[in-house]
């Protein structure tokens, strides 16, 4: 196929004079497979590329995009987008972003090895991983599914403002999801590899994760209401960061929907805590070396040592806010237009291990997942109310199964009620990292 970067820039430079025309190029190319029961149940590969245009005349913006980068459909998908601006409202603050100098970091994202694996490669992993999860545990009833899928992925952006970059990485995973019973009772759990190349991946500890989530659930009972102090597992942490960079988004706070709206400077947690969004970590499967308008990307410290420092901006929610962009515009793909928001979340770590972390809470509760997590977390307010499960903890060792009961506290008082933060980092796909974190006080609605 045609260089996407060439595409990109000769549709922006056909801009017209008081217009501005940015381009946006991708391509993809993923394969599934999907194994139930050690047969094939589902095998697909599939290849994309497409165009987004977004033109700005008169403060005006207008869009279009189309599933095809031949020159042809580009232009068409150019004078459509010029067409749109004219009905579009005007709005002061849109514009293009500007070349602002910052050099995009040197990463290596992209394994040139995972396209020379063939698709019986791919189904044999999916396959090992299937028997190894059936042989693990006489109490795994079942294996309910596993998976593996890679994609390799390219991105181009140009504009008639001096934007030229392009970008572009492998990911590949396995994960499997099994069913452990005990009499009537039954409980899952889900265990993943994630790399960048087959190479990087081990279905051993996909195995090992998915078992010893599901087992060690087995006898749950709804635990007694009470306060209490709470270790939250990896992923439940990679989503409180999630959810976290949410009410961080420039846009969100000058807008006033954001708990921390007007709190720039201020202590905000413990000074355990250093929050940052970090794309120029290769070990973030968020990494890119642009963001979605072209810049560069960049580590940007959002509290740092407790203190509110920053928030993230697009070029929009910069112009809004008085503010400078940090490189953190984002997009669900060439059918969309940016958008503020977070890439690679990252607490800095601390000096615990999962063991000495559960030990910093003596008596308390391992949260081992969440529900209801968007539903049950208000970004204005700050409140936080969430479904859960996970195991006692008594003299620091895991004890008893817990099951069917909510957690409740606020954002506020979460950061500043941070009794340790773990050096257990996990990195899967998502816009933030994980990691073991001790918190204290919050109230455990149960029995």
């Amino acid at each position: 196929m045609p260089e996407l970067l060439d595409i990109a820039l000769r549709i922006a430079s056909d801009a017209r004079a008081n217009e501005e025309i940015e381009t946006y190029v991708e391509w993809q190319r993923s394969t599934e497979v999907r194994v139930f029961d050690g047969d094939v149940e589902q095998l697909s590969s599939a290849e994309s590329a497409g165009i987004g245009v977004r033109v700005i005349v008169g403060n005006r913006q207008g869009f279009a995009y189309a599933g095809n980068v031949d020159e042809k459909f580009a232009l068409e998908t150019l004078a459509e987008a010029r067409d749109n601006a004219t009905f579009a409202t005007p709005d002061e603050l849109v514009g293009l972003a500007t070349p602002d100098g910052v050099k995009p970091a040197d990463l290596d994202l992209w394994r040139d090895s995972l396209g020379n694996y063939h698709a019986d490669d791919k189904i044999a992993l999916a396959l090992d991983l299937d028997r190894r999860a059936r042989a693990s545990d006489a109490r795994i009833r079942q294996v309910v599914s596993t998976d593996y899928g890679d994609a390799q992925g390219e991105v181009a952006i140009a504009s008639s403002k001096g934007i030229a970059a392009t970008s572009r990485e492998t990911t590949c995973y396995l994960a499997t999801d099994v069913l452990a019973g005990k009499g009537e009772e039954t409980q899952t759990g889900i265990g993943y590899s994630v790399g960048r190349s087959i190479d990087e991946l081990d279905a051993g500890v996909a195995c090992k994760d998915a078992v010893e989530r599901a087992t060690r659930l087995l006898g749950a009972k709804k635990p007694k209401s009470a306060r209490v102090n709470v270790v939250f597992d990896r992923r439940v942490t990679a989503t409180l960061l999630s959810i976290l960079g949410g009410t961080l988004s420039g846009e969100e706070a000058a807008k006033g929907r954001s708990l921390f709206a007007n709190r720039l400077g201020e202590a905000v947690a413990t000074s355990s805590i250093t929050l940052v969004d970090d794309p120029t970590n290769p070990l973030a499967f968020g990494a890119s070396h642009y963001d979605a308008e072209g810049l560069a990307c960049r580590r940007t410290a959002l509290i740092e040592s407790g203190v509110l420092g920053n928030f993230l901006y697009d070029t929009y929610s910069a112009r809004l806010a008085g503010a400078r962009s940090t490189a953190s515009a984002v997009r669900a793909g060439f059918k969309s237009t940016p958008g503020v928001g977070a890439q690679a979340l990252a607490l800095v770590p601390g000096g615990f291990d999962q063991s000495q972390i559960l030990h910093l809470i003596g008596d308390g509760l391992f949260v081992q997942s969440i529900t209801g997590a968007h539903s049950g977390v208000n970004p204005v307010s700050g409140d936080f109310s969430v479904g859960a499960e996970g195991l006692m903890v008594r003299g620091g060792e895991l004890a008893e199964p817990v099951r069917e009961f909510t957690i409740a506290s606020t954002i506020q008082r979460m950061l500043l009620h941070v009794l340790g933060v773990g050096n257990d980092v996990e990195w899967l796909p998502g816009d933030a990292m994980g990691l073991s974190l001790a918190m204290r006080d919050f109230a455990l609605s149960g029995a």
